[in-house]
């Protein structure tokens, strides 16, 4: 399988959009609400994790029917709901996994899942592990060269220093290119480039980058 997705539980204005993707190539996860948010779209999930403290007895009873097959677990426990879905879609051996229902209402939650997807894509470099909302897609580049294909629904690119400083950047492709510059921990210098032409690349030495691809 090429894709999973995971839904979380996270407000559902702040989904991406799931008809982006083609259901003959994707699998879909829900992690505790996420499950109901994809059970609603018509979306029968290939499994749904979590302790599912969010939903009413008959909803439970309802997205448990529906689904392939659920772990349900306590809510004492080391990894987060999100944590639990990243583990079975990349058990999948999959090429990308997007997660989306992490990024709204609480911050923490969010701020949880960012680090999981930098956790994860370390350990698992040759899976693609992107969030997603209706705005935007965050990435996580390690050092190396990254192509950046042209995408008009994301306009906007922005690049930070997720840890350390990110060394020796070079873009090209954009609409402000650099050579072996510096992203420094805590600039916002590298904030809404655009990417001008088909095909772009980054490539930089050192250093964790974040990604950031927006629409207006």
């Amino acid at each position: 399988m090429k894709t999973v997705v995971i839904c979380s539980g996270g407000p559902e204005e702040d989904l991406c959009s799931f008809e982006n993707f083609r259901l003959d190539q994707t699998l879909f996860i829900g992690a505790d609400r996420g499950a109901l948010y994809l059970v609603e779209q018509g979306i029968v999930p290939a499994f749904i994790v979590g302790d599912f403290d969010s939903l009413t007895q008959d909803e439970w009873e309802h997205v448990s029917r529906i689904a392939l097959d659920y772990r349900k677990v306590g809510e004492e426990k080391d990894e987060t709901d999100t944590d639990l879905a990243l583990l079975k879609a990349l058990s999948y051996q999959p090429e990308e996994v997007y997660l989306t229902g992490v990024t709204g209402g609480r911050l923490d939650h969010y701020e949880a899942a960012l680090r999981s997807m930098y956790r994860f894509q370390k350990k698992f470099p040759q899976t693609k592990i992107k969030i997603m909302n209706a705005l935007n897609e965050i990435s996580i580049l390690f050092p190396g060269e990254h192509t950046i294909l042209r995408d008009e629904k994301f306009r906007y690119i922005s690049f930070f220093a997720y840890d350390n400083e990110v060394e020796n950047v070079t873009l090209r492709g954009v609409k402000y290119e650099t050579t072996n510059d510096c992203i420094e921990v805590g600039t916002s210098r590298f904030t809404s480039n655009e990417l001008i032409s088909s095909l772009g690349y980054i490539s930089f030495s050192s250093g964790i980058c974040l990604m950031i691809r927006s629409s207006d």
